[in-house]
């Protein structure tokens, strides 16, 4: 009786097994025709309508319209004194002495005296120069006295008019006398110049940059002694881009005479500041760049916090105009090749030269893109990082970034 009951549970199981795989074979059938016409007509799903937009590229954009900014000139110059000077020696003659802040470093106030040229031959000159000066006019006098003792013979002598020579009068003889006393007047002028310029001065106050003699040497007129940089301020020219002049306000040197223009300045690595003023523009171009300059003024060089030595480069940073209808792009926003790629009505790529007006602070402000369909568009996406690998008309899947 067990073994009967034992049979059946095992046929049952059996016949359940044989049940399970032809359902499952059923299943992986292929459906009749007519049941997939009816699944080609049902609607699309919208999760994989959804996944086919994922798959296209994405790229970081941000959204710009025309705003007003003010405008700023970058540009860059050397530090110069105004005034640069090759001391020359005026004079021949023996260095007797040198001023001990001859030296280069040293700051030195007009008038100076930085060396002693021996000056005796110069004295003696100037002596002579003084003794002739007093017989010129002794001359003078003695030849005046005689002029006044012909004119009074002439008269009593009883002849009327004039002689008929003027030696009788002795005009002549009168006039070298005058001009011998100017000539020895002018003698002694130079003499007493002479006698100075044996004094090496310093014309301006003065940084010393070399010192070319020493006590012992022997000068002759128009041998260098030294070079002098003036101290009480420096310029820097600053040349121009028409783009960049066009920037700026209408400068004019009368009104800059009046009221100069700020500008910052700042060294090569950015690390020091120093606060200057256009004084004048050129106005001419130079003939290696083409360009303009202005002419950018810093007084005190020596005495600022941070000392602006002759010869420093710097970065000249402007205040312009403040110019309407622009857009603000991060400075990489601008291709290698300059250009400005976008995101078009249809969601493609597209790119446009970029006009840039200036730049500022990481950002490039440019003027908007004229389309000849839409004309100036109001808002547009433009790409933050374009690719060298983009492709105008490309579908891609713009993303907002800040």
């Amino acid at each position: 009786m067990k073994l009967n009951r034992l049979n059946v549970i095992v046929t049952v199981l059996s016949l359940g097994s044989i049940f399970a795989a032809l359902g499952y074979t059923v299943s992986q059938l292929p459906p009749a025709p007519n049941q997939q016409a009816s699944a080609t007509e049902q609607p699309i799903n919208p999760v994989a309508n959804t996944a086919a937009i994922s798959l296209l590229p994405q790229v970081g954009v941000v959204a710009v319209n025309g705003q007003q900014y003010q405008a700023e000139v970058i540009g860059f110059g050397e530090a110069r004194p105004r005034y640069e000077l090759t001391l020359n020696a005026e004079v021949s003659g023996k260095i007797d002495s040198v001023h001990r802040q001859f030296e280069s470093g040293q700051v030195i106030k007009k008038g100076t005296v930085l060396g002693q040229i021996n000056d005796i031959s110069y004295q003696q000159a100037l002596t002579q120069a003084q003794t002739d000066v007093a017989q010129a006019e002794l001359d003078l006098l003695e030849e005046q006295r005689q002029g006044e003792q012909a004119k009074s013979e002439w008269l009593r002598s009883g002849f009327s008019g004039e002689p008929e020579s003027p030696l009788v009068l002795r005009t002549p003889q009168l006039a070298q006398a005058t001009a011998a006393l100017e000539n020895a007047k002018l003698t002694l002028k130079k003499a007493k110049q002479d006698v100075a310029y044996t004094k090496i001065t310093a014309p301006f106050d003065a940084l010393v940059v070399s010192r070319d003699i020493q006590p012992g040497s022997y000068v002759q007129t128009g041998t260098q002694l030294g070079t002098l940089y003036s101290v009480a301020d420096v310029e820097i020219n600053v040349p121009l881009s028409d783009l960049q002049w066009q920037n700026l306000p209408e400068f004019d040197n009368a009104q800059l005479a009046k009221t100069p223009w700020d500008v910052t300045l700042y060294s090569a690595d950015g690390r020091n500041q120093w606060q200057g003023y256009i004084e004048r523009v050129e106005q001419h171009l130079t003939q290696t760049s083409r360009q303009r300059s202005l002419i950018v003024v810093v007084d005190n060089p020596l005495t600022q916090q941070t000392h602006l030595y002759p010869g420093t480069f710097v970065k000249a940073q402007i205040n312009g105009k403040s110019l309407s209808d622009l857009w603000q792009l991060p400075s990489s926003a601008i291709s290698q090749q300059g250009d400005i790629w976008f995101i078009n009505d249809s969601s493609q790529l597209a790119k446009s030269a970029a006009n840039i007006a200036f730049e500022k602070d990481g950002f490039v402000y440019v003027l908007p893109i004229v389309s000849e369909q839409r004309g100036r568009p109001s808002l547009i996406q433009i790409v933050k990082r374009p690719l060298s690998s983009f492709k105008v008309g490309t579908k891609v899947l713009a993303k907002l970034e800040v």
